[in-house]
């Protein structure tokens, strides 16, 4: 008779390489996008509500300085204190977040700003609220219209990039990814509740799910893996946001020098090979 793991297992309760990267990923002390924000740059000037509905307390969006230029920025809040992070649902935005980071995505367009967003979060809120008011329609829409954006487009995979939830923000010409950070379609923990009917397989989930930065980068899904200082971005804020700052001006003064046809249809290309797979006949 084949032998079949329990929660109990040896192989369940040592630390594997790959949940010790989810352990850096969720550190508690890891700078979150708006503290990436406040490092990186300078004049934010922030934007609220959806215009349709409320003012999601979970998603940031603003004009801002890069250096000398000129952008947009997008970013969700996770909240510092529990009351905070039950107000911003986590981190979890709900639809009115996502149209309104598409408003600001749109005022950006109309004023030739390039859109750099930041994302850490495990998912869309799924609240009951959030699906009766559209929510998967919040994300669709996000992602058709992000393809089509006329404007240079930098996404930053800063700790969590979870499911659709992450990809409604993360449709862009280039998609950079820390070191430490997750991309992942489901959460290990979601993904061992389903495939084990047991969540304490979440070691076995992360190793074969291939959601590390190495791995996700191997797949094509992330264009750039930024470096973190050893030990991980929370041992030095200060340094993994002067490293990010470098890189995000080097991708957009190549990202500003394309013509504009150029840009959107070399995006849309991208995304469409993203998975794809042949076999032989």
């Amino acid at each position: 008779m084949s032998e079949q793991l329990t929660a109990s297992s040896p192989e369940v309760q040592a630390v594997s390489p790959a949940w010790s990267r989810i352990e850096r990923a969720r550190h508690p002390q890891r700078p979150y996008p708006m503290d990436l924000i406040g490092r990186i740059f300078t004049d934010f000037s922030e934007i609220h509500g959806d215009r349709a509905y409320a003012d999601d307390e979970a998603v940031a969006c603003g004009m801002a300085r890069l250096g000398a230029t000129e952008v947009m920025v997008v970013g969700n809040r996770k909240g510092g204190t529990t009351k905070e992070r039950v107000r911003r649902n986590f981190g979890m935005p709900n639809p009115e977040g996502y149209r309104k980071a598409l408003r600001c995505m749109k005022i950006a367009e109309k004023f030739g700003r390039p859109i750099i967003s930041f994302i850490d979060l495990p998912g869309a809120f799924p609240g009951l609220g959030a699906e009766e008011r559209g929510q998967a329609e919040a994300i669709a829409r996000n992602i058709l219209e992000m393809s089509r954006l006329r404007v240079p487009t930098i996404s930053v995979i800063s700790g969590e990039g979870g499911s659709g939830g992450a990809l409604a923000l993360a449709v862009s010409d280039r998609v950079l990814i820390l070191e430490n950070a997750l991309y992942f379609v489901i959460t290990p923990e979601s993904c061992a509740a389903i495939m084990w009917r047991d969540a304490a397989f979440k070691q076995q989930a992360a190793e074969a799910m291939r959601i590390a930065a190495p791995e996700v980068a191997a797949l094509g899904c992330v264009d750039e893996i930024v470096p973190e200082p050893p030990g991980g971005a929370h041992s030095d804020p200060v340094a993994t946001a002067e490293t990010l700052s470098a890189v995000l001006s080097r991708h957009l003064a190549d990202l500003s020098a394309l013509p504009v046809d150029t840009l959107v249809a070399t995006r849309q290309e991208k995304f469409r090979k993203i998975a794809q797979f042949y076999t032989e006949g």
